[in-house]
């Protein structure tokens, strides 16, 4: 009997399938290699590119122990020991967490080793300054540690790549908002031209900027509740840093004005009974403008402005009907309010 002939369609399709399978959950290598071959990772301490960083290392009163290649990207970075004294988190960077520092000093006296490298960078004024490693110099000063070794970049600008390089201690939304309106601030000092969507990758997501002044104001404030809400309508724009963070200023006095009608209605639903951790996620759903608003990928231009957003963001917390509100209701939100909840 003659095989049956098998149409493109039909393998097109079976393909496409066995393709979706097979790729579900893997991660694909790279058909091709990039980066440095070994000859090209090693260079001298006294070489064009690293030389000027080793003096300064000295003259701080380090060692420059080797220098290399970034295996991928190609910039040359220096392996250094340096004096605890000598190094300074960069002045942008969320608030140090002692009890984490205790931990972490705790861990590395148990090993006896300091076995991670901070990232160092020139900052302003000659200073060195690590834009990553805050608690393990802190936890160094808790040992006594008199040098610690460190990666040194030329690289001035990783000092405001923080988000991407800290990674010691998981960031929740308070310590990113923070870090990013103090990354922005001190930007707009040194570059009050720049405009504020150059350092989009630098920022991450343009919400942290005006949460970050909000959390400025109110230590406790309950951004988790209004993140999704600001992620929708929230963009960077092209206006000077200078400019727009001024304009933030105002945004975010709203949303401590919205945070203190919402607060409001929180307290007249437990003073009828409401128990439930959700209610604020609850209050700020029912009067989020763009509740059902779904994102779509790639695309960057919000439902409304943020400015009009807010408006009417306010306008719902001033008209809340309290008498609207059932048991029911809150337990819905409850079921998708978690991530959100703070």
């Amino acid at each position: 009997m003659a095989a049956r002939k098998q149409t493109p369609a039909k393998r097109s399709g079976a393909s496409g399938r066995a393709k979706g399978k097979s790729g579900r959950g893997k991660l694909a290598p790279r058909q091709q290699d990039r980066g440095l071959n070994a000859a090209e990772v090693a260079i001298a301490l006294d070489g064009l590119d690293i030389g000027e960083l080793a003096t300064l290392i000295r003259e701080a009163g380090g060692a420059p122990i080797g220098a290399y290649r970034d295996p991928l990207g190609g910039r040359a970075l220096l392996l250094a020991s340096l004096p605890l004294k000598a190094i300074q988190p960069t002045p942008f960077q969320r608030d140090l967490s002692p009890s984490h520092v205790k931990r972490l000093a705790s861990k590395i006296d148990e090993t006896g080793s300091f076995l991670d490298p901070l990232i160092v960078v020139r900052g302003e004024g000659g200073q060195l300054w690590t834009p990553n490693g805050r608690h393990r110099l802190a936890a160094a000063k808790v040992l006594g540690v008199r040098q610690v070794t460190a990666l040194v970049s030329p690289d001035e600008t990783l000092a405001y790549r923080i988000l991407a390089l800290n990674t010691e201690k998981a960031h929740n939304l308070r310590d990113r908002s923070l870090e990013v309106i103090r990354m922005a601030r001190s930007l707009a000092k040194r570059q009050p031209t720049a405009h504020e969507a150059q350092f989009a990758a630098q920022f991450e997501s343009a919400e942290l900027l005006t949460l970050g002044i909000v959390y400025e104001r109110i230590s406790r404030f309950a951004g988790g509740a209004y993140s999704s809400f600001l992620k929708k309508v929230d963009r960077f724009n092209d206006r000077t840093l200078v400019s727009s963070l001024r304009e933030r200023e105002s945004f975010a006095a709203r949303l401590q004005e919205i945070d203190s009608h919402v607060k409001k209605i929180i307290a007249s639903l437990q003073a009828r009974g409401f128990k439930s951790p959700y209610l604020r996620s609850y209050v700020v759903a029912r009067i989020n403008p763009v509740r059902f608003h779904k994102i779509k990928k790639g695309d960057s231009k919000p439902p409304m402005p943020l400015a009009q957003a807010l408006t009417r963001m306010a306008a719902a917390a001033k008209t809340f009907k309290i008498d609207s509100v059932s048991s029911s209701d809150i337990a819905w939100v409850a079921v998708g309010a978690g991530g959100e909840h703070e």
